[in-house]
């Protein structure tokens, strides 16, 4: 009796809530949506937002490390980390400079596309149900009806899709455009002499952190520009979706199951992202490893006549291949994790997500849902069928949600790349680089010169005062260099291989860092080299002379193909244009011309610049002497003084002065008198050539000694 007590009060009381909770489910099911709207945006903020860097991160800046490997070799971990969004923000702030921009613009139509799309897909599923119910109940004229309206629905459907898809690769062209304009500004586009300018030569010489620039402006950029335009299409859509078509579904089925369902697929969800690889860090190696393979190989096409005299096939094919076999080990490890995680991923998302919903959608079926009337058999089938299409996009939005965290990880890999390129150019501007450094550059007196700044004044001579010869890697050749040069007294520089004549070479171009003394000499423009191998660039004829200027500049100079012809015939080239074609023939002009013809076409470009000062680095090593002797002439008539390096005796005579190094730190700088020291060069001749006659006299001195004795 007591028992039945008990249930009668028990089901009086439930009878009572049931009844106010029909009374305010409409209140209810708004607050259950509104938190169920305001639950999805934080998660997906929450689940998306920067963690805590590793302790061996560099605090933001990108440092210390050579591309995307810290110095023990591997490389550090790419995630979604606080690290990550500051160099996200601050590559932002390039690629969408203001909100009038036409990169914010782009996104402003691309959002409201998405939105515009979402709508298209609530009416469709809508309409999916409304096409089965008339099959159902058998109405073949509201069947025809239906199919009428889907086919019409169709035209600015297939419209959005493809606009989307247009704006999206708009917007990566975009952003392309921009990083790469910037990147190549800080890398090709100052011109200041010391620290600021030459940072595409201080990159690879200077600074050890980047071995493939190329790879990075071309390739890494490119895919990062893609990754950022997809990703806000992969986020931005799939959480409106998620907000909105779960929103309809709660209109059909009830706020409670919705909640119940989100419960589950975010347990699972939650283990589904445990169990996701670091895809940023396997991003950021496969890049990295691309472009090593990629650097192998445009090594031995620039060194390919060394290796082909050397026959190193062998060998270079075996650093080919150890690079390959990095590049497939890496790719094939990559190819394992995806396929398990896709197997996990797809049981998860597919399956046990998709049993979830096929009980959400039967709840109007098997269940009374208060405020609803009893549907017939059409009703029903139509109501499944539209909470179906809606669960089945809702799950396609929030898999994408899912997705988007692994796309999420690939664009950080490619964040650190493109950052890393950024950061070290920033540095390079500012005179920071790594280096890795000899050893007797950090102990002692060489890790003192090393900490010092050298002192460059603009002057019309030349003069050094005290100045270090030092190297990249910290090798100091000279402790102190001291001279001056004034305009027209032509220098001499002579000594060993790897004594510093380069070396002084690079600091008059503004190429390397001065670590001490004083540095006066003209602007680094009033300087052009002309190495033992000259550079010609892609481009006609006419380009060879007058680069790096072009055609219009060559125009506002007052100088015209008849001059460039006089100047070809100073260095006795002036048959080339008729045999080659004419000014405005294109080739390799690398390939087209011989070595001499090379060296005299960059002392053609010397002639027409007409600079204060001509570095030659065994500039005249493949012309005849009679040539040498009238390039000299002309250079020097024109004003232009000579800083040279040759072994050659024969250009003794032209120069005024000396610089020689002893190999081992000392130099000697003196007056050059040329007939005295090609006078001590003849009887040096002569003498080592008498000496070498000693073994022969001394032998032959010991025979007639012998044959003497002999007769006696």
């Amino acid at each position: 009796m007591a028992m039945t007590l008990r249930s009668q009060r028990l089901g009086d009381l439930l009878a009572r809530f049931s009844g106010t909770y029909s009374t305010h489910r409409p209140l209810i099911q708004r607050i259950l949506n509104a938190s169920f709207a305001l639950y999805v945006v934080g998660s997906t903020y929450h689940g998306l937002s920067s963690r805590p860097s590793a302790p061996n991160k560099d605090k933001g800046k990108g440092k210390g490390k050579k591309d995307v490997a810290d110095q023990s070799g591997k490389p550090p971990k790419v995630a979604v980390d606080a690290l990550f969004y500051r160099r996200l923000s601050h590559i932002l702030k390039i690629v969408i400079p203001g909100l009038t921009s036409k990169e914010a613009l782009l996104i402003v139509m691309h959002t409201c596309l998405l939105v515009f799309r979402t709508a298209l897909s609530l009416y469709v599923a809508s309409l999916d149900g409304t096409i089965v119910a008339s099959l159902v109940r058998a109405q073949p004229r509201q069947f025809f009806l239906n199919i009428l309206r889907w086919m019409l629905i169709a035209v600015p459907a297939t419209w959005t899709n493809s606009w989307l898809n247009f704006i999206q690769n708009k917007l990566t062209i975009a952003y392309r455009t921009r990083l790469t304009n910037e990147v190549l500004a800080q890398y090709l586009g100052s011109e200041a002499e010391g620290p600021e300018g030459k940072v595409y030569y201080k990159l690879s010489n200077l600074d050890d952190r980047i071995v493939n620039a190329d790879q990075m402006i071309t390739n890494d950029i490119q895919k990062f520009s893609a990754h950022l335009a997809a990703i806000y299409s992969n986020l931005a859509k799939p959480v409106l979706d998620v907000i909105l078509y779960n929103y309809q579904l709660s209109q059909n089925v009830g706020a409670e199951g919705l909640i119940g369902l989100t419960i589950l697929v975010q347990s699972t969800a939650a283990l589904l992202r445990y169990l996701t690889p670091p895809f940023g860090m396997y991003t950021a190696m496969s890049a990295q490893l691309s472009g090593s393979l990629r650097h192998t190989h445009s090594r031995l096409v620039e060194f390919a006549e060394e290796v082909a005299f050397m026959r190193g096939e062998e060998t270079e094919k075996l650093l080919l291949e150890r690079e390959y076999a990095s590049v497939v080990k890496h790719e094939n490890l990559l190819l394992n994790r995806r396929w398990w995680f896709g197997c996990i991923e797809e049981a998860i998302i597919k399956w046990l997500w998709g049993s979830f919903g096929l009980v959400l959608c039967a709840i109007p079926v098997f269940i009374k849902l208060p405020g609803t009337l009893t549907a017939d058999l059409g009703g029903r089938t139509e109501g499944f069928i539209t909470n179906r299409r809606l669960l089945l996009s809702s799950s396609d939005a929030f898999g994408r949600i899912m997705y988007s965290y692994k796309d999420l990880s690939e664009l950080a890999g490619y964040t650190a790349r493109v950052s890393l390129l950024l950061d070290t150019m920033r540095d390079i501007r500012n005179g920071k680089f790594e280096k890795a450094l000899v050893n007797s550059a950090t102990t002692g007196e060489n890790a003192e010169i090393l900490k010092n700044r050298g002192e460059v004044i603009e002057s019309e001579d030349i003069q050094f005062e005290n100045v270090p010869i030092v190297t990249p890697n910290g090798d100091i050749l000279v402790k102190s260099l001291s001279f001056h040069v004034k305009p027209g007294q032509h220098l001499l520089i002579v000594g060993p291989n790897g004594c510093g004549k380069s070396s002084l070479f690079r600091i008059l171009g503004g190429l390397w860092p001065v670590y001490g003394g004083v540095v006066r000499k003209p602007a680094a423009s009033e300087f052009i080299l002309i190495p033992q191998r000259p550079y010609l660039c892609l481009g006609t004829l006419r380009d060879q002379i007058i680069y790096p200027h072009s055609k219009a500049e060559m125009a506002a100079r007052g100088i015209r193909d008849a001059d460039l012809f006089d100047i070809l015939s100073v260095v006795q080239m002036d048959n080339v244009v008729e045999r080659e074609g004419g000014w405005d023939a294109a080739k390799e002009w690398r390939d087209a011309l011989s070595g001499g013809d090379k060296q005299k076409i960059a002392w053609a470009r010397l002639f027409y610049h007409n600079p204060k000062y001509a570095i030659l680095d065994e500039a005249t090593s493949l012309v005849p002497q009679e040539m040498e002797g009238m390039m000299m002439q002309h250079a020097t008539r024109l004003g232009i003084t000579l800083l040279t390096v040759s072994h050659r005796p024969s250009l003794w005579k032209w120069h005024a002065l000396i610089l020689q190094y002893n190999g081992t730190g000392g130099y000697v700088f003196t007056k050059l008198d040329a007939e005295k020291r090609l006078a001590l060069q003849e009887e040096k001749q002569t003498l080592e050539t008498k000496l070498l006659e000693v073994p022969k006299m001394t032998a032959r001195l010991a025979e007639l000694r012998e044959l003497v004795a002999r007769s006696k």
